[in-house]
């Protein structure tokens, strides 16, 4: 089974959370594949909450209604990838770009499920470069502060993202303490968010994997 098979499986066991009213929905190619099974029961729910330029184009072009977060209120249900996740679910994302308006959807939302592929669970995040959202005029200073804190930053050129900043991916880091490494970086002036998900961790996860999708919760 390849890795695009196993998403798929953890994309469609997701589906088994949704319970109605407004779906918070993530970026990126496994939430690709939940977009398109959401599809078939989009009859069942009242709409989604995006994350994303492109997946809002994607629910559109499959008829699902797609609602402003302010005015949705309080979501039951937020479901979105990862590029690495630990046995805590803490998350590093954002290698699409996303990064802080999935912060914000899975802030809003009472449970956060992520779905990706087996390859995803590490013991140390880290491996995957982790990116960090600037203002264009803080990039300098902020890759400054980023190299003190042990990282190596990488400018993602030609990328901007929907909110109109940049993207640092941050390379060599091994994330011993996520939680008090988000807090610092988010502290930098010019900084909008890091792609750390540990003070909102997953609640679930559901790994595809060759002998189908298997189920973790935070220890």
């Amino acid at each position: 089974m390849n890795q695009d098979e196993m998403k798929k499986q953890a994309a469609e066991a997701a589906l088994a959370y949704v319970e109605g009213g407004v779906v918070g929905v993530g970026t990126g190619s496994t939430v690709n594949h939940f977009i398109d099974y959401l599809a078939g029961i989009k009859g069942r729910i009242e709409g989604a909450v995006s994350s994303s330029e492109a997946s809002t184009q994607r629910m559109r072009q499959h008829g699902i209604n797609v609602i402003d977060l302010n005015a949705a209120g309080p979501l039951s249900l937020y479901v979105d990838g990862a590029d690495e996740s630990n046995h805590q679910l803490q998350l590093i994302k954002g290698g699409g770009g996303a990064l802080t308006r999935e912060k914000i959807v899975a802030a809003a939302s009472a449970q956060f499920v992520c779905i990706a592929d087996e390859t995803k669970l590490v013991s140390c995040l880290g491996q995957f470069p982790l990116p960090v959202e600037v203002i264009p005029m803080a990039r300098s200073y902020v890759g400054r502060e980023l190299v003190k804190l042990g990282g190596n930053p990488v400018w993602r050129e030609n990328f901007v993202t929907d909110n109109g900043n940049l993207i640092l991916d941050v390379h060599n880091l091994e994330i011993m303490e996520p939680i008090k490494l988000e807090n610092q970086i988010n502290a930098l002036a010019g900084v909008v968010t890091v792609g750390l998900f540990a003070n909102r961790p997953a609640d679930v996860l559901i790994l595809g994997s060759q002998s189908g999708p298997r189920t973790l919760k935070a220890d």
